[in-house]
């Protein structure tokens, strides 16, 4: 695959870009196939430097460009929406389907609110949480020896040795 990025040259910690037409497969300031242009972050502002034409022309013939020299791109005012379009297009059919199911995903909650716009509005107030309630003495019930009772005979199941058989009458 053919991509459109940047080749760092200039000394060390003072970095300038050639934005260069590449083989995927090449390392970062390897090989390449076409300069068709430059950056210069140092300046302010930066300096943007690309040729419209060449960077048209390898676009049309399907160079992806990073993100990087998409944002450049957009910033030379070539083409946004070539460039946009070339960024999105998915290429292999695994990538087709995950957008396409991306795309209905996402009409579906749009549609959604639409459609009921009054009756979510009325919904919101009844399902907001309350803060928190307010203590009162019915909240914790007062300890007596009837509650500590009743709680002791929930705890303990009564064994069948403790129960005295009933008298048969």
């Amino acid at each position: 695959m053919v991509k459109i990025r940047l080749h760092r040259v200039g000394a060390t910690k003072k970095p300038a870009y050639r934005v260069v037409v590449a083989d995927s497969r090449s390392p970062r300031d390897g090989a390449f196939i076409e300069v068709i242009g430059h950056y210069d972050p140092l300046t302010d502002p930066a300096t943007i430097v690309i040729q419209q034409e060449k960077a048209l022309e390898w676009l049309r013939r399907g160079a992806q460009p990073t993100q990087t020299v998409a944002a450049l791109l957009g910033k030379a005012g070539i083409s946004d929406k070539l460039v946009s379009a070339s960024l999105r297009k998915p290429t292999d059919r695994k990538t087709l389907k995950k957008s396409e199911k991306k795309a209905a995903a996402q009409a579906k909650p749009a549609a959604a609110p639409e459609s009921k716009p009054a009756k979510a509005s009325e919904a919101k107030p009844a399902e907001a949480p309350e803060s928190k309630p307010a203590k009162t003495s019915e909240a914790k019930p007062a300890k007596t020896s009837e509650s500590k009772a009743s709680k002791a005979s929930e705890a303990k199941p009564a064994k069948a040795s403790d129960t005295k058989p009933a008298s048969p009458s």
